[in-house]
């Protein structure tokens, strides 16, 4: 019998865009022609829950609380219920304006009498200010967004508690050492929410009939739904074989051997996903095969772990290309959650997904888990198969903007990726995470902008050379800068990931920190940034030698369920916990270019200390000058078009001679540059064959070899005025 496989994100992740990983599956059993049709369930549970006919039985639901005996129910939550019927009447024009098909509705919105207002819109007063940079259609996606949550703060206090628009019932799958609890959860009735899940589930498998279900599950926020899922496709079809995979499992569930999982699921499978899941097809279609790989299972009732295979893992460049079909592309939902640029990017448009390169080419920072395989086994994929890609998944989703999913995209490859696309003359739009290496230059920056890159990521973690080094960053606070400096004045967003209460952090560093943040926001090098604290997890350095850090696990026992967050006790005996409330409130406002000039203070409401930082520490590193050495390897391109010339002669003390005028048009503005005539035609020459549509790529030994065949004095020339011309508008330096 042939396997035929549904893959499904459980909900919920993202509103705005699918997750990946079902479409990359999907992408890697094409190429095997293996069946399958993938759903992302959360997005489709949002839809029935947040329609009109949803919402009415949501406030019949949520009605009956309000008369169980001795039960409070907060002003925010009747005020919401009394204003059902405009909630009734407004929600399915909202849900189609959010999937981009209303676009006129943003007037009536934006009238702010249009929309029922709960207690979310509280903070527009404090917003007033930030509205005045958006447009009509972002303030009313702002708007509506704040609608959409008070709706859910009604869902979570009436309906059903686990509800959040990127999780549900998180609690239950963060840091479950024991199943205990999530069994029992799970034997309890189900809940509002399951029920709409489970209903979607039914049609899709009675459609379906797969014989193989994978439940790909990335985060906490996904695990209950899946085992919901899991449950009620092994009560109802129990011949259906169940498989979890994917980022919690990878990382949480490496040490399983509580049984209980597996009246859940058949297999659980780690790490890539192409080869493991090819071996369980070959397992149902041929019961005595038995060769698995990466693969838990039940065995005489005790939990398995077989990874006999002798099959290898599939190298990048044969998973094929991620397919979003079966997805309903055109019914994800733009949201607006706060008024920043690059946050709205996780929240906001349609992203294609790819991956530039498999694992970290660092491999090094002490907090994340270097020795699991998706960090560990660094594999980048060709820039020419990457914009092949890219040319597919715009052919099938319509859709020209990607998110680069990379743990960190190498810069090498960025290069590559940016000359490639702007070659191929493609318009797209593209944003990846990085490390703020040296190598992002400014002329870089510049090259990466043309191509399309409008965001970068980044993690400045703690802004203190001490745990930069102790982290193994391979970055300092001052580099960081400057290449942030680079992306920004390239056009390019930057984002900063921020950490605090690493171990042996003391509270002047964390003081020192903020302090670091506030000026890289003052000088306009930084355009958003999160505060994450420390965790300590499993697989990494810090979690796999804890000694080394100054830390001290609070057990050794392995949990029985899942074991990556561990809790520890730090030497400095801090209590990181207090400075969250500061450290974010005070990040909120320099994002939108406030209160710089507070004192660190007022952010807390206990004493701490002064920062040790001088007041300029960012601004004076920013002022050294660029260094002018060219390294003769330095790959020279050139990305304006060709110039129109125009000849005359000048004269000066009886001797005259000819020059050019080259005239220069780029999207902006018009520009010319005057040589003489020999120079100015190797220009002309040169210029061409520089050319960024040109597949051979010239190092400046090249260029200066060239130049030196007909003329003299190259390093005059490269340094003159003309010259220092072009290099502002487009003869890049790599």
């Amino acid at each position: 019998m042939k396997t035929k496989l549904f893959v499904i994100t459980p909900p919920f992740t993202q509103l705005n865009t699918p997750y990946p990983a079902t479409a990359y599956i999907k992408g890697f059993l094409n190429t095997k022609n293996i069946e399958s049709v993938q759903a992302d369930l959360g997005i489709e549970v949002i839809l029935k829950l947040f329609s009109k006919e949803g919402l009415q039985n949501l406030f019949e639901v949520g009605g009956l609380t309000f008369k169980v005996p001795n039960h409070t129910i907060s002003d925010n939550s009747k005020r919401i219920l009394a204003l059902q019927e405009e909630y009734l009447k407004t929600i399915n024009p909202v849900i189609a304006f959010l999937q981009g098909k209303n676009p006129t509705l943003a007037l009536q919105i934006c009238q702010e009498d249009f929309l029922p207002e709960a207690s979310r819109f509280a903070q527009l007063e404090e917003l007033d200010w930030a509205f005045g940079t958006m447009g009509t259609q972002d303030k009313a996606k702002h708007l509506a967004t704040l609608y959409l949550e008070d709706i859910s703060d009604f869902i979570v206090e009436c309906v059903d508690a686990n509800f959040g628009f990127s999780r549900y019932a998180e609690r239950l799958g963060r840091s479950a050492n024991s199943f205990d609890e999530l069994y029992e959860a799970l034997q309890q009735e189900p809940t509002y929410i399951d029920n709409v899940l489970l209903s979607i589930l039914k049609e899709k498998i009675d459609t379906i009939q797969p014989t193989l279900f994978l439940i790909s599950v990335p985060f906490p926020g996904n695990l209950y739904s899946a085992f919901r899922s899991a449950q009620w496709v092994k009560k109802h079809y129990p011949n259906i074989k169940i498989s979890m995979g994917g980022g919690f499992p990878n990382t949480e569930l490496r040490s399983l051997s509580d049984a209980r999982v597996f009246e859940f699921f058949d297999f659980i499978t780690l790490d890539d996903g192409e080869t493991p899941i090819e071996e369980l097809i070959f397992n149902i279609e041929n019961p005595d095969y038995n060769s698995y790989k990466r693969t838990f299972l039940l065995k005489e009732g005790k939990v398995v772990y077989k990874n006999n295979s002798l099959k290898h893992d599939y190298k990048q460049s044969q998973v094929g290309t991620p397919d979003y079909s079966d997805l309903l592309l055109d019914k994800y939902i733009s949201v607006i959650e706060i008024v920043n640029p690059m946050h709205r990017m996780w929240s906001d448009g349609r992203w294609n997904k790819l991956t530039m390169a498999h694992g970290c080419y660092w491999g090094k920072c002490t907090f994340c888990d270097i020795s699991l395989d998706y960090i560990k086994i660094y594999e980048p994929v060709a820039a020419n198969l990457l914009c092949d890609r890219m040319e597919e998944m715009i052919a099938q989703t319509g859709e020209n903007g990607f998110h680069f999913v990379d743990e960190a995209a190498p810069p090498a490859l960025m290069r590559a990726l940016a000359l490639e696309i702007l070659r191929r003359k493609l318009a797209v739009t593209w944003w990846t995470n990085i490390r703020f290496e040296k190598s992002f230059t400014k002329d870089l920056c510049l090259l990466l902008k043309a191509s399309g890159c409008i965001a970068v990521s980044g993690g400045l973690e703690v802004a203190s050379d001490r745990l930069l080094k102790l982290i193994d960053k391979g970055v300092t606070v001052e580099q960081v800068a400057k290449v942030t400096r680079n992306f920004t004045e390239a056009g390019v967003m930057v984002h900063a990931y921020l950490m605090y209460g690493y171990p042996t952090q003391t509270i002047q560093e964390t003081v020192d920190s903020l302090e670091m943040v506030r000026q890289l926001f003052e000088v306009g090098v930084l355009q958003s940034g999160f505060w994450h604290q420390f965790a300590m997890t499993a697989h990494s350095p810090v979690g796999l030698y804890p000694e080394k850090f100054g830390v001290v696990k609070e057990t050794e026992a392995i949990g029985t369920f899942a074991n990556n967050d561990i809790n520890y006790t730090d030497s400095t005996g801090i209590d990181h916990d207090k400075f969250s409330f500061g450290l974010k409130k005070s990040l909120f406002n320099f994002m939108h270019g406030i209160c710089f000039d507070y004192e660190l203070q007022d952010w807390f409401e206990f004493k701490i200390p002064k920062t040790k930082i001088s007041s300029d520490f960012i601004f004076d590193a920013l002022q050294e000058e660029e260094d002018f050495n060219i390294k003769p390897t330095a790959k020279i391109v050139w990305l304006g078009g060709k110039p129109a010339v125009e000849y005359f002669t000048k004269s000066k003390k009886g001797n005259s001679w000819e020059m050019m005028t080259l005239t220069f048009h780029d999207k902006k503005e018009s520009f010319n540059i005057q040589t003489n005539k020999p120079e100015g035609e190797w220009l002309l020459e040169m210029l061409l064959k520089i050319s960024v549509s040109n597949a051979r790529i010239y190092t400046f030994q090249e260029v200066k070899a060239d130049f030196e065949a007909q003329l003299e004095d190259f390093e005059l020339f490269w340094y003159s005025k003309p010259m220092k011309s072009l290099r502002e508008f487009g003869l890049l330096v790599l």
